[in-house]
């Protein structure tokens, strides 16, 4: 036995990286879709925990909040409230949820697409419009 002959030759090397490359294209292929879906159950997840906080502030303050107020009038009270002894210890939410991608949902009132307010993100682009996971999602959808 040679003592040269111990380690891999530079062939056997190469042919390793490519079957673990291969290997790892296809489980990246087959879990896109997976993460796709996810994200579109937590954006339907967050509208509607935020559209429930939404209708409890219009019941108690007989109007939803307006644009500038924004979601943060879910979570601290604001000094336009009309019965801020009703206005919950802890808030409607306890934070201001956020989209898949990290980025704060749109809300609107008045709405433009939808008929109580607009509440919508605009896709993991952060765009308007566009197709797929880039495409809007919004409450007028539902």
């Amino acid at each position: 036995m040679n003592k040269y002959n111990k380690g891999f030759t530079m062939i056997e090397l190469m042919a390793v990286l490519v079957i673990l490359g291969i290997l790892a294209t296809i489980v990246v292929v087959n879990t896109a879709p997976v993460f796709q879906r996810a994200n579109l159950e937590k954006i339907k997840a967050d509208m509607s925990q935020t559209s429930k906080a939404l209708e409890l502030y219009k019941f108690n303050e007989l109007s939803y909040p307006t644009t500038s107020q924004g979601l943060t009038a879910l979570v601290n009270p604001h000094s336009e409230l009309k019965n801020p002894f009703l206005y919950p210890e802890d808030g409607y939410i306890s934070f201001e949820p956020l989209d898949p991608w990290g980025r704060e949902y749109i809300y609107e009132n008045p709405p433009r697409r939808a008929k109580k307010y607009d509440l919508y993100t605009l896709g993991a682009d952060g765009m308007p419009g566009g197709t797929g996971e880039d495409s809007d999602i919004g409450n007028w959808m539902q």
